[in-house]
């Protein structure tokens, strides 16, 4: 093989964000790891550079006409880039898709196992698409193939023990007409309590209809069909666009309103003719349903000689959703309630069985909700990717992926302005040597909290049924910090962000989902801080605050405050230019001559939080300001559109917006994504001032430095999926040592100090 310039690509004068003039070589299929503490520069490089570059490249082979629908990636800033091959980005965006895009679609699992049933399924019903429920052909006609409908919350509808006489119907919404047309019917015996009523009267009662009767009004009577009290409310409320009714109408209703299973395919999205096709006793809805560890064995007892390519096919599928720890999945779980690190897996999986060689795979921290035991599975695909020859590209912070790299570019020496140059570049154990912030770190791990608060009450968890857990009852202290662990997939989410959630809807959740997609929206405005420094400029120049909002009266009229003119370019790339007249400062250059101790409000907005702190003497401003250097953000600049934050970052921003508050109930998923080894510390310090002030704290996690450093450990599993949804171990730290059958307490041990 040759070793010439080709086996690099090569980057010259890098500049995009706050890179300084970056020139570096990373070597072709091999796994090269970016790492560096957050804002140093690695996505800069990574992403926005080289993604962005062959990504922008690969599309100009395509036609006008077809590049007026692909995604549009700018030039980035850069003297030179070179060698590049064809780029596959995997990020942590989460899958989305609704209803209709499951594990099975997204995967390409659902079409083979699809051909299966139409080749080999008795009695035979039709092609492959009659098994798909996003196809007409084999669609559930009651919920078009969604599995589920808009069903009816019934139980306050009427009171059991009251007669119809005594006001036992009591739906809300009913007029009251309506409500006493039961006892009128005549069909009832009105004195008899219904909790009396045989199967046949409340059938009649609840779902009855089309039966003629006289209503009495007045002195007369009119002829009226019955309707009973459900078929009545579907009736009105759910077979007719609902939106059509009054706002107030469509409010009183929506308590009684909830997605329940279809009552026709229970759920299986197919009709009854695909249901009714089966393999061995099974239909495919049933397949579908099974985790991919119990699935892969069901298939490779199939022995038909007809069937044997597509088994193949399947079974080394589904033995890379095993190897790539997701085992725990089904087929048929919708894509939208997947995680951000379930996700990026899903997504690897399609890559696995490619022919393509020579490509460029792109990682964003994929040891993202990985328990410290399945790391090792992420590696190993890793380097099967690497071994089909491709070059294997990736952004990570976890020591136990930086490991398997042939190449390490360590990105520093801090984050922001202070960042943005290469600090290391050669082995994982050259990297141990030097004397970077990283280097430091890889060595040292937090010790283990010794005292722990004492806790003030419970937040009770009763009779959780929700995914794999199966009727899980757990208290939760007040006033202290709780980790909940356990590998993927053992119930953590499923018991704190939908059980606990559930029966404590008050808890406010700091989760990564973004901020704000609008550029008009940055950190200044965000935290509130925009609110004090409008009002200080305002003050020092005796003019109206709005002047100094990009969104209101200090606007540049060319622009809009938007400080760039976008010019559509019909099938040509769009271009983003600086507006003209304020030269991208967003601002009329009335509003810049107002000074605030010698800065404009452009000036203030180009500061970081860190160059902020130092400028203001503001005590609201300050406050919050030092809220998101505690959260180790103080590279951010003030004015950083918000929909530029990475996950990690919009969860830390959320973080510090909430520092201040008392008496809560906090619930974090994740919250060290994205953190660099240096700021766990930080964040630790900042959750522990959380609870200082009075309040509660739960955390979802996996880093072992916050799990040690919890007063109360509650840790799921054993296992994922059907093997887990159970509590393994609660208590504290130090007797998660001495806990059995506890993967987390395997791997604090290893990293006790």
């Amino acid at each position: 093989m040759s070793t010439g310039f080709t086996e690099y690509i090569t980057i010259t004068g890098a500049r995009e964000n706050n890179l300084k003039n970056v020139s570096l070589r990373i070597p072709k299929r091999k796994i090269t790891i970016f790492t560096g503490v957050s804002g140093s520069g690695k996505s800069s490089i990574v992403f926005d550079t080289i993604a962005s570059e062959a990504q922008r490249l690969l599309n100009e082979n395509f036609s006008m006409f077809v590049r007026n629908f692909l995604p549009r990636f700018s030039q980035p800033d850069a003297d030179a880039i070179e060698n590049l091959s064809m780029a596959v980005v995997v990020d942590q965006k989460r899958l989305g898709g609704g209803s209709h895009s499951t594990v099975g679609t997204i995967t390409d699992i659902s079409p083979v196992l699809r051909l299966l049933y139409s080749r080999v399924g008795q009695p035979f019903v039709g092609y492959s698409n009659v098994f798909s429920f996003n196809d007409p052909q084999g669609m559930c006609p009651e919920c078009n193939g969604l599995g589920q409908k808009v069903g009816i919350n019934s139980e306050s509808f009427v009171d059991l023990s009251k007669s119809l006489s005594e006001g036992a119907v009591q739906v809300p919404v009913f007029s009251s007409w309506e409500r006493d047309s039961y006892a009128a019917s005549g069909f009832f015996d009105n004195d008899k309590k219904l909790a009396d009523y045989s199967d046949e009267e409340m059938d009649l009662l609840l779902y009855g209809k089309d039966r003629k009767y006289k209503l009495q009004i007045g002195s007369g009577a009119m002829n009226a069909t019955y309707q009973g009290i459900i078929e009545r409310f579907n009736r009105s409320y759910i077979k007719r666009d609902i939106k059509t009714l009054s706002e107030r109408t469509q409010k009183a209703v929506a308590p009684y309103l909830s997605m329940q299973r279809c009552p026709l395919c229970h759920g299986a999205r197919l009709n009854q003719a695909a249901l009714n096709c089966k393999i061995d006793g099974r239909n495919i809805a049933e397949l579908s349903a099974l985790e991919v560890g119990e699935l892969i064995h069901a298939v490779r007892t199939i022995k038909e000689p007809a069937a044997a390519p597509m088994v193949k096919t399947l079974v080394e599928r589904l033995q890379h959703l095993v190897d790539i720890g997701l085992d725990y999945l089904s087929l048929d779980r919708p894509t939208d309630t997947l995680s951000g690190g379930e996700s990026q897996r899903v997504k690897i999986v399609k890559h696995l069985s490619s022919s393509l060689v020579d490509v460029m795979y792109i990682f964003d921290e994929p040891s993202v909700g990985l328990h410290p035991r399945d790391v090792h599975r992420m590696n190993e695909l890793l380097q099967k990717l690497r071994d089909k020859g491709n070059t294997v590209i990736v952004v990570e912070h976890d020591p136990d992926v930086i490991r398997v790299a042939d190449h390490v570019v360590d990105m520093g020496p801090l984050a922001g302005n202070c960042g943005g140059a290469i600090v290391y570049e050669g082995s994982f154990a050259g990297l141990r040597q030097a004397d970077t912030l990283t280097a430091r770190h890889l060595q040292r791990s937090l010790p283990r909290k010794e005292a722990f608060r004492p806790a003030r009450g419970k937040l009770s968890v009763v009779n959780a049924n929700v995914n794999n857990l199966r009727n899980i009852s757990v208290d939760i202290p007040k006033g202290i910090l709780t980790v909940v662990t356990g590998v993927a997939g053992s119930g953590k989410s499923s018991l704190i962000n939908e059980a606990f959630l559930r029966q404590h809807p008050e808890a406010i959740v700091i989760d990564q989902s973004a901020v704000g997609v609008s550029t008009r929206s940055n950190p200044a405005t965000y935290t509130g801080v925009m609110d004090d420094v409008r009002k200080a400029f305002a003050a020092a120049n005796k003019v109206s605050a709005s002047l100094f909002s990009f969104n209101s009266k200090g606007a540049c009229e060319n622009c809009q405050g938007l400080g760039v003119i976008y010019t559509d370019l019909a099938f040509l790339d769009g271009v983003k230019t600086p507006c003209e007249i304020c030269d991208g400062k967003r601002f009329k250059d009335e509003v810049l001559a107002f000074k605030l101790n010698g800065k404009s409000i452009t000036d203030v907005l180009a500061m970081t939080v860190q160059e902020a702190l130092d400028f203001f003497q503001i005590k609201e401003a300050v406050r919050k300001l030092q809220a998101m250097s505690d959260v180790g953000l103080d590279y951010l600049t003030l004015g950083q559109p918000l929909s530029t934050l990475s996950g990690g970052e919009c969860q830390r921003i959320k973080l510090a917006s909430e520092l201040h508050k008392k008496g809560s109930i906090y619930v974090m998923d994740e919250p060290t994504t994205g953190l660099h080894m240096s700021d766990i510390s930080h964040l630790l310090a900042v959750i522990n001032r959380l609870v200082d002030a009075g309040n509660t704290v739960i955390v979802i996690e996996h880093n072992l430095d916050v799990v040690k450093n919890a007063d109360w450990i509650i840790d799921m599993g054993p296992e994922g999926g059907a093997k887990g949804g159970r509590v393994i171990f609660a208590g504290t730290p130090g007797q998660l040592l001495a806990a059995q059958g506890s993967f987390t307490a395997e791997y604090v041990r290893r990293d006790v100090v």
